[in-house]
């Protein structure tokens, strides 16, 4: 007792003085407290920045990679989805990662984070699968009722050398249980999920300058096409829906192929990024005579234009089965298995492969196929050099070319002012052409390494995340080429001013005569332009 008494009359002198500063900051209104709330913990609005959470996607088990279960193993990697606003303002969420260890160590693995990046990245319920080729179709119809699932499609993917399966999970079983059970069975070689696929096309504000021609003004294309235009030249576009009959394609060989098996109408993305390639009569393209592989592989039922990594895989053996030289993808995904294969066997065909950095800010982890090592990754400029604010940044940038406000044709004869890094990388697959025009024997690492020693350097010294090597130059590069036979043409080392308006037998229209347009990427409307009787419609085999 004596020592209670002696601990309270030791402790009150303190209470008291504690009481007395308490009673101070209430008189000022609590502002000492409220500022080091600030400095300690600052009121953010984060709730654009949170992906939707679908919560009938399972939880994986970081343990099924022992049964070769791709994308669903040890270390775990899915990159979140970006919402519209995120992507404006640059705020996306970086990768989430589940690792075994976690379980070791006594974490809590797998948890809403990773079910969010795995809803936001894969659709529902589906499961692609290699299987045994040996197997008929009855056979794999069999395979799948055994392990609760339904076969959508199977076929041997030639590009790949393998048969691949899309199956659907069937009696309400998780994805989880079921790819675990389907990944023990003999006929079954690997497995991961349908990754969902995104284009890359923004829609555009008010346009600074002429949209029209700051593409050919930074490129250099009216003197790279006095070299090269790109005739037999092979471009698979693998994107939406192409607007085969623009009068921009008039007399460009346009075989449309397609992944979907479906009857998607055009679409503004797909006839854009085409149009950058290939346009030529009021506008032009960076290989106006190339000839394009229209490969419609992107879906328009949903809010966006969307694909699978199946449909994609069906895309990438599509082009390399109808002799694409250069395979142009402005998309992004997830770091997919079964897509990486399909790369690295087009890599081993020396097929090049260009893809668009992304739209999902500085914030954004890298994205795929852009950041894979075979693929030649480009972000977006404007007019005045600029990074496009949206832009992918990071060490897989190879190159940089216009991206931003760009006048480009839009579906039902129609034009579009649109932005993003599809454009870009639309841009660079025609400089691409132009090369292998000069000289078809060149490799894909060649024609990166004269690419990126004749870009424009822009933002720090040397490459960089932002531009990589800097801006495309397409009269420098194709310059650049030797020629069978033929002397190199010395290339100016700064942008020639001087008029170059009769250096190609087809002409843009003057920018006085082109027409207004405000489309956005997802919104076919556009303003109506007015025709000349009598154009000649492009060629569809």
């Amino acid at each position: 007792m004596m020592h209670d008494a002696e601990r309270r009359r030791k402790i009150r002198p303190a209470l008291l003085s504690l009481l007395a500063v308490l009673s101070l900051l209430a008189g000022l209104g609590c502002s000492a407290a409220l500022a080091q709330s600030i400095m300690r913990s600052p009121s953010l609005n984060i709730s654009s920045r949170v992906p939707s959470i679908d919560r009938s996607m399972p939880r994986i088990d970081p343990n099924l990679a022992g049964r070769g279960v791709m994308g669903l193993g040890n270390n775990i990697r899915f990159q979140p989805s970006c919402t519209a606003a995120d992507r404006d303002s640059g705020n996306c969420s970086g990768d989430v990662t589940t690792s075994s260890n976690s379980r070791k160590n006594g974490k809590k693995a797998g948890n809403s984070s990773s079910d969010a990046s795995l809803a936001s990245r894969a659709i529902t319920n589906e499961i692609v699968a290699e299987i045994d080729g040996t197997l008929s179709e009855a056979q794999v119809d069999a395979l799948a009722r055994r392990h609760g699932l339904r076969r959508i499609e199977s076929r041997n993917f030639e590009l790949i050398g393998v048969t691949i399966g899309l199956f659907r999970i069937t009696g309400g079983k998780t994805l989880e249980a079921a790819s675990r059970q389907f990944a023990q069975d003999g006929s079954v070689r690997s497995l991961q999920p349908n990754f969902r696929y995104t284009l890359q096309g923004e829609s555009a504000g008010a346009a600074e300058g002429d949209p029209a021609k700051y593409p050919q003004a930074e490129l250099r294309l009216p003197q790279a096409h006095a070299l090269a235009n790109g005739a037999n030249v092979t471009v698979a576009v693998i994107d939406s829906a192409i607007d085969l009959k623009h009068s921009e394609f008039a007399g460009v060989t346009i075989t449309p192929l397609d992944a979907l098996d479906s009857k998607e109408r055009a679409h503004p993305h797909g006839t854009g990024v085409a149009g950058a390639i290939v346009s030529h009569v009021r506008l032009m393209g960076s290989a106006p005579a190339a000839h394009v592989l229209a490969i419609r592989a992107f879906g328009t039922s949903g809010k966006a234009a969307e694909s699978s990594s199946y449909v994609l895989l069906k895309g990438l053996d599509l082009a390399a089965g109808h002799g694409a030289q250069i395979v142009n993808m402005s998309f992004t995904g997830p770091k997919d298995a079964i897509i990486g294969r399909g790369l690295t066997a087009l890599a081993a065909r020396n097929i090049v492969m260009v893809a668009a950095a992304g739209n999902a800010g500085p914030k954004s982890p890298p994205l795929y196929p852009a950041a894979d090592a075979n693929v030649i990754a480009v972000s977006a400029t404007d007019a005045k050099d600029k990074l496009f604010a949206a832009s992918n940044r990071g060490s897989y940038i190879a190159v940089a070319a216009p991206g931003v406000d760009l006048f480009l044709p839009a579906p039902d004869d129609k034009y579009q002012i649109t932005s993003g890094t599809s454009f870009s990388c639309a841009f660079v697959s025609g400089v691409a052409a132009l090369m292998l025009q000069r000289n078809p024997a060149l490799k894909p690492q060649e024609l990166r390494a004269i690419l990126t020693r004749t870009a424009r350097d822009l933002g720090p010294p040397g490459p960089d995340d932002q531009f990589g090597a800097g801006e495309a130059d397409a009269f420098a590069a194709v310059s650049a080429v030797v020629a069978p036979g033929m002397p190199v043409a010395v290339a100016p080392q700064k942008p020639d001013t001087t008029d170059v308006s009769n250096t190609r037998s087809i002409q843009p229209a003057a920018a006085e005569n082109l027409p207004a347009a405000t489309v956005a990427v997802e919104t076919p409307a556009s303003a109506e332009l007015q025709r000349n009787a009598g154009k000649t419609k492009p060629a569809v085999p």
